[in-house]
């Protein structure tokens, strides 16, 4: 039993090894739609993964933007993507013109 959960477990952690991208170290950026402009971004990557996101520029209404930048940027850095990181309710045209910018830097990564 303790042997086939240790399988189990080995399996699970290569797998999640394969999920997770590996980048080329850099600084990229891209470009997304938000609701009232392109928001442009730069991810700065460091050892095969996401280091930092910046937004650096938008013409979205400041108060609106805030929540997607505060929330989402984070946890993009954590999951070293946008894949399962959530828009932000009130703010989903912004956040998702955040994920397509970091999507179209991390393109440029590969």
């Amino acid at each position: 039993m303790m042997k086939k959960l240790i399988v189990v477990a080995a399996a699970a952690l290569v797998a999640a090894g394969a999920q997770a991208a590996s980048y080329k170290d850099g600084s990229y950026t891209g470009e997304g739609k938000g609701r009232e402009s392109q928001i442009q971004v730069q991810v700065d990557v460091a050892g095969g993964k996401i280091a930092a996101v910046k937004v650096l520029k938008h013409g979205e209404t400041d108060m609106i933007i805030a929540a997607p930048i505060e929330t989402m940027i984070p946890e993009i850095v954590a999951k070293n993507g946008v894949e399962g990181v959530e828009s932000v309710g009130g703010a989903t045209m912004s956040s998702d013109g955040i994920k397509a910018a970091v999507q179209d830097a991390l393109a440029k990564a590969k």
